[in-house]
Parts: structure tokens; sequence; C-alpha cells
């Protein structure tokens, strides 16, 4: 009981600083000056230095990888085993290239032949066509020759990749609907330069094992993100958008040329 109550009283008690007021003027003076002389320092850096108001532009950069390997049925050639060198194009500023549909052309040389006809421009007799003469839709240079195309047609005769590639429908579903499950590596830095403050999404313990297995579904950090996931993000289908196709791209060998998507 006695232990009981002497605990009790214990908690029941109230302690306080004691303070002393002393009356100087020598003191009191020497109080106040200090305390303006902080608050002076604190103006100035405020008002004339401002060093908290100071900014920098940053530098950046930002690279990107795609890999992934698909084996697809290109009608005329038979099954064909794609790699990033064939669907992945020349990088490009703030984004990444990768063909997902293909239209054949096949046999493509450069030559003389008719020209697809478009809009509904055809030609009679050798005066429609101006020698020398084309257009950012055509897929050559006229020659001034007013030449059948099938049958009923007869269009201006191009120097071209012959024969010329026919607009038709693509693919559906598109060949290389594989390349949902491709992955792209972006690598970003930032600098900047008056604080010499440098940031990397690649962290210095990330190595090559752990950006072989990584992904970003399941590991916010993973700086590897997968094809279907980005468009599946961006509120899209992958299996839509892979069907879409861009103007034909000409390439410099025999080989058949193609529409990309």
């Amino acid at each position: 009981f006695i232990i009981c109550f002497m605990a009790c009283c214990g908690l029941c008690q109230y302690e306080t600083n004691k303070l002393v007021r002393i009356q100087s003027v020598r003191l009191g003076s020497l109080k106040w000056s200090l305390n303006a002389v902080i608050l002076l320092v604190i103006c100035l850096m405020m008002l004339w230095n401002r060093k908290y108001q100071q900014f920098d532009l940053v530098v950046s950069s930002v690279t990107t990888k795609v890999k992934g390997v698909a084996q697809i049925q290109l009608p005329g050639e038979g099954q064909l085993v794609w790699d990033s060198v064939d669907y992945s194009g020349p990088a490009q500023k703030n984004s990444f290239f990768v063909m997902t549909n293909v239209i054949v052309t096949k046999g493509q040389t450069q030559g003389k032949c008719p020209e697809v006809p478009w809009n509904g421009r055809l030609c009679v007799s050798d005066k429609d066509c101006q020698k020398g003469a084309s257009t950012p839709q055509s897929n050559g240079v006229q020659t001034g020759s007013c030449v059948k195309f099938d049958l009923l047609k007869k269009t201006c005769e191009v120097s071209a990749w012959c024969p010329v590639e026919a607009t038709k429908a693509p693919p559906r579903p598109a060949l290389l609907a594989a390349a949902e499950n491709f992955t792209v590596l972006i690598k970003n830095n930032i600098r900047f330069p008056a604080f010499n403050f440098t940031r990397r999404n690649i962290l210095p313990w990330m190595n090559d094992s752990y950006l072989k297995s990584c992904q970003r579904k399941t590991d916010s950090l993973c700086p590897i993100f997968r094809l279907g996931d980005i468009v599946r993000e961006a509120g899209e289908s992958f299996t839509e958008m892979a069907v879409e196709v861009t103007p034909p791209t000409k390439t410099c060998d025999e080989r058949p040329s193609t529409n990309h998507g």
C-alpha cells in the first residue's frame, strides 16, 4: 500500500523550470543586438543573394534498345525469322521504331514501269505525262510516256522500284503480332551542371544479371518495358495498332520492299 501511494504521489507531481530575470542594460542590449544581427543576415540572403531561388536548365539524354525475335509466315517467301536488325529502324529523337506488319511487293528492281493510279489520275496519251515530274505521293519520276497499267487503264510511266507498290489493305492479323512481347530498354540520364547534380534511372547496383531478368511489370525500378504493356497502359489495343501502316520505305537492294507499321 505504501509503495502504491508513493508511486501515485510521483505521478501527480508537476515540475517547472525556474525563471530568473536580471535587470542589466548591458546583457539586455547584447541579447537584442545578437537577435538583430541574425535577422539582418537572413534578410540580406533573401533579398540580395537569393540562393534559394537559383535554378539551372536540365541536360538530359535518353537512349533505347529494342530486343526480341519472331518467326513469321511471309506471303511468297515462306517462314522467316526476324530480329531487331530487321524490324527496328534507325534511332529517332525521343522515340524508337518497331515494325509490326508487312506488305510484300516481290521482285522489285530499279527500272521503268506504270505508276499505280491514285486519286483517279490516269492518262490517255504522252501529252498527259510530264517528263521529270514527281510528287510526294508518287513512287518515282515520270518518263513522259503513257503506258498501260492494266487492260482498262493507262498511267504515266515512272522510273522507280518496279513493279511499284500497289495500295492495298495490310494483313490482318499483323504478321509481326509477336512484337507485343518484345522489350525495350530505356536509359535516362539527367544532369544539372550548375549544381553538379546527376541522376540515372539505371542505379549503380543494377548489374547485367539483374537487367537480363527483371521486368517492369513486377519491378517498379526495372528500366526494361514490354511493348504490349506500354500500349495497354496508354489505353490502346496492340493487336489493332500493329495492323496500321506508314507510307512505303524503299530499299537500295533487290529484296522485297515493305510497308512498315
